[in-house]
């Protein structure tokens, strides 16, 4: 039997925001059932979720590639000829 929970909880645990989970049941990529007005999801269908990163980690990486980009950029250029 599966173990369901809140979207409040998928939105925790998946380290995004209870309205992002709403609109993964909406584009049909988070697996839910309605009940009422709430929706229940099965603990088994946060692992079919493709991974997420917040904004945080996002502005990281970003800034991480734009450094390397930087500091690397011609020897970037000549490994790409190769």
């Amino acid at each position: 039997m599966n173990k369901y929970i809140s979207t409040t909880e998928a939105g925790k645990k998946l380290g995004i925001s209870r309205i992002a989970v709403f609109n993964r049941i909406k584009n049909g990529k988070l697996e839910a059932i309605k009940i009422g007005r709430n929706y229940a999801i099965p603990s088994s269908a946060l692992l079919k979720t493709e991974p997420t990163i917040n904004k945080k980690t996002e502005q990281e990486i970003t800034k991480a590639v734009q450094k390397t980009v930087k500091e690397y950029g011609e020897t970037l250029k000549l490994l790409a000829k190769e």
